[in-house]
């Protein structure tokens, strides 16, 4: 266990951190989806609609440091490029 005060917070600032991290992720993971399953279903107007709120939420995720600025814009690439394969 810590001793010292500056180490407890830490390990406070780890936990909210890690939580805050892993809602993001699996947030991300759920938007991929969605477009994906769009995507194989045919559904061009869905996928269209799905991929817009991907579009706007994985580039809100860059602001918040989740993902870094290349990750999100090739993950916006082969979704953009899957939608327009319909």
């Amino acid at each position: 266990m810590a001793n010292h005060k500056s180490s407890i917070k830490r390990i406070r600032q780890t936990i909210v951190r890690s939580e805050r991290n892993r809602f993001y992720r699996n947030r991300l993971k759920n938007i991929v989806r969605s477009v994906n399953t769009a995507v194989e279903a045919g559904n061009k107007e869905e996928a269209a609609a799905a991929f817009q709120v991907a579009n706007k939420q994985i580039h809100k995720f860059v602001s918040k440091g989740v993902l870094k600025k290349e990750t999100a814009a090739r993950k916006v690439s082969r979704l953009h490029k899957s939608v327009n394969a319909i």
